[in-house]
């Protein structure tokens, strides 16, 4: 049955193979098709084709030369991972399909093809590409509606943190923000401050940590004149320079016991007075303190005090980690693909499906940052359209895949099973051929699978 289908602009399909009567008759199979066939007899020229065409599919015979197949079927899927490569073959051993799909290949077919199957095969291929357009501008939507003051995300956990931004920035004087590295707190803040009335004055960042103690007090407080040896003209410290403004305090947990009291009293009275100086000044300002640490257990310890504690979270916004909103990993993918592609000049479009699973696996303990620098480092050094598994580094290739700590033996091997069925795109046939296995012992180890895990 022939399909009507709105065939994606430049479909094209490339035959590289030493059999001249199989390279002769596609071209014939798909006279009804908008599709564009090209034919090369050897690797060599097949190679220079694929770079300088860039066609959508490619049919590549294994009885070209054995490894010289293999090979060259590794060197398109480096060149460019959205590019399907079929291997043709009169080999059905299990073997050579695992190591073909393995390697990067999108299907093994057997020889002899049959063109009803070649055309089915072809037509997927379309429909394919076509669900890939509409999703790229899905995602481009998605995208700009889902990015809020430099945060990006949908997962229920992140709008309410964006909503509850949009309800405090009106009214707030002191906000708490915590929750772990790399989550964005400095981004909350500033989304805070840029929604505030006080949006038009300066916004100022303290990292706590940052500052020795000796010189935390004039740092934040500011000193007078002659207030100690050194001291020869009067300083504003930060809470003064930020008059009409935001202060943020980053790694509020690591600021000096010591310190803590006087800044109490600023929360409190909305007034700063400089180290040696009788007089307190009125100020008009907004804190914002952020921790990675548990305060109250802090509080517990005497290493933080729990009037301070209290006074800073009559607002508590928390930032959930990125393995609780991993619905966003697919819009923070895009959105820094976007950003570093456009900042080193590259002219990557988006990442290969390998690639996503890999990062899909990885457990992300430095959270958003973390993705960020390694989605800047692989844009840094990729030179193709799609970044790709080789991209990355060694260690985080090797660290990525399922977490199979502490658990029973039939987890694992659900685990695994789930794994490898993600890596060929949910082909039980290939996931069964890959592991080994009957499809009917397939069907069994995932009958106890948790159906979220097979999305």
């Amino acid at each position: 049955m022939v399909v009507a289908l709105e065939i994606p602009e430049d479909f094209s399909m490339l035959v590289i193979g030493s059999d001249p009567s199989f390279a002769d008759l596609m071209p014939e199979i798909f006279r009804d098709l908008p599709v564009k066939v090209i034919v090369a007899p050897d690797a060599d020229s097949g190679l220079h084709i694929v770079k300088q065409r860039r066609p959508r599919m490619v049919f590549l015979d294994l009885q070209l030369n054995g490894t010289q197949s293999f090979h060259l079927l590794e060197q398109i899927v480096h060149f460019d991972p959205r590019i399907e490569v079929i291997l043709l073959s009169q080999d059905n051993s299990p073997g050579t399909a695992v190591e073909a799909i393995q390697k990067g290949a999108a299907e093994y077919l057997v020889k002899p093809i049959v063109a009803s199957a070649l055309r089915d095969r072809v037509e997927q291929s379309i429909q394919f590409a076509q669900r890939k357009q509409q999703t790229h501008r899905v995602d481009a939507e998605l995208l700009s509606f889902f990015h809020f003051h430099g945060m990006v995300g949908r997962s229920p956990r992140l709008l309410d943190v964006f909503n509850m931004i949009k309800r405090i920035a009106p009214h707030f004087r002191t906000v708490l923000i915590s929750g772990p590295s790399g989550t964005g707190k400095e981004l909350a803040a500033r989304a805070l401050h840029d929604l505030s009335p006080n949006r038009k004055g300066p916004f100022l960042v303290s990292n706590c940590a940052s500052v020795p103690e000796p010189l935390a007090e004039s740092e934040w407080f500011g000193y007078a004149r002659g207030a100690f040896t050194g001291a020869l003209t009067d300083k504003a410290g930060i809470f003064e320079q930020a008059e009409n403004g935001t202060v943020f305090l980053d790694e509020i947990g690591e600021m000096p016991i010591s310190i803590q009291p006087k800044l109490l009293r600023v929360l409190q009275t909305h007034e700063v007075q400089r180290v040696g100086s009788p007089v307190p000044k009125k100020l008009n300002l907004r804190v914002i303190a952020a921790t990675n640490r548990d305060l109250q257990s802090e509080v517990v310890k005497g290493n933080f005090r729990e009037d301070l504690f209290y006074r800073l979270s009559v607002v508590h916004l928390r930032l959930p980690a990125l393995t609780d909103r991993r619905e966003d990993l697919p819009l923070l993918q895009r959105y820094f693909v976007e950003k570093f592609a456009k900042e080193y000049s590259r002219p990557i479009t988006g990442i290969s499906r390998r690639a996503q699973h890999l990062l899909a696996e990885h457990s992300w303990p430095g959270n958003i940052r973390e993705l960020e620098n390694l989605i800047a480092r692989a844009c840094m050094l990729c030179d193709a359209q799609v970044l790709d598994v080789p991209h990355f580094p060694p260690d985080f290739i090797s660290k990525s895949g399922p977490d199979y700590s502490v658990l029973s033996l039939k987890e694992v091997e659900q685990k695994h099973v789930l794994h490898v069925l993600r890596l060929v795109d949910g082909n039980k046939a290939k996931a069964a051929e890959v592991l080994g296995i009957s499809r009917s012992t397939l069907y069994n180890i995932l009958a106890g699978a948790e159906i979220g895990e097979l999305r």
